[in-house]
């Protein structure tokens, strides 16, 4: 089965570095996001297998990312928060989440509830258990569970942020993203003007090593942002 992908939306980057550590161990790929409002983002923007919310974020809280993610997708949620009144919990429960744990929190606990939660969603949906194949366009391979790029058959070398910008924008070849969006998505946090300076390099990068000169893969659109040229 490919690669489940799970998001973790909190602001605390110990602590979601902590749970993306213990995740990543058991084979599982991870998206870190750092507000509510990123997190509505990543579920609607790339495929998104269970999602993590704490409760206290900036942008969105995790009572309103989760009523905006339940508009558009049944995909499982859980809280993990500091919250730890009865009220907390039932609320978070009667908004949509399918499990809520508490801060601090057993890693082993939490891994394990989260094979339960999947296990439970592949059982009642048998179709996500695989995942969209590879992105073919132009002579562009993109092989999402492999993390591999080819262009015209030949290798292409790229960093992780390198790869999760270019199928980023791969699978949505309509949209354009702002350097804002690129950010939030790939860095998984808060955007400020100079950061358009990091997204910008490795848009750069980017392109000289997918052979820009022949093949233009990313189109810019100037003062908005980038889109896939497909």
């Amino acid at each position: 089965m490919s690669a489940i992908t799970i998001l973790i939306a909190d602001d605390e980057k110990e602590i979601a570095g902590l749970v993306a550590m213990h995740l990543e161990k058991e084979g599982y790929r991870t998206v870190i996001v750092a507000d509510g409002e990123a997190a509505v983002e990543a579920v609607r923007s790339q495929r998104i297998d269970l999602a993590i919310l704490d409760i206290m974020m900036p942008a969105l809280d995790g009572h309103e990312a989760t009523r905006q993610i339940r508009e558009q997708n049944g995909l499982p949620i859980m809280f993990l928060s500091a919250k730890t009144t009865d009220l907390d919990k039932i609320t978070g429960l009667v908004l949509g989440a399918d499990d809520y744990m508490t801060k601090p929190f057993n890693p082993m606990e939490l891994v394990a509830r989260v094979k339960a939660l999947l296990r439970r969603s592949l059982l009642l949906n048998p179709q996500l258990q695989e995942h969209p194949s590879a992105i073919e366009s132009g002579g562009l391979h993109i092989d999402p569970d492999k993390r591999t790029v080819q262009v015209f058959g030949q290798p292409i070398e790229l960093t992780p942020k390198e790869f999760d910008i270019l199928l980023l924008l791969a699978r949505h070849p309509k949209k354009v993203f702002s350097a804002d969006n690129i950010f939030h998505q790939v860095w998984g946090e808060s955007y400020y003007e100079s950061d358009g300076n990091t997204v910008m390099v490795h848009i750069r990068t980017l392109r000289k090593k997918l052979g820009e000169e022949k093949n233009h893969f990313i189109k810019t659109i100037w003062g908005v942002g980038y889109t896939f040229n497909e």
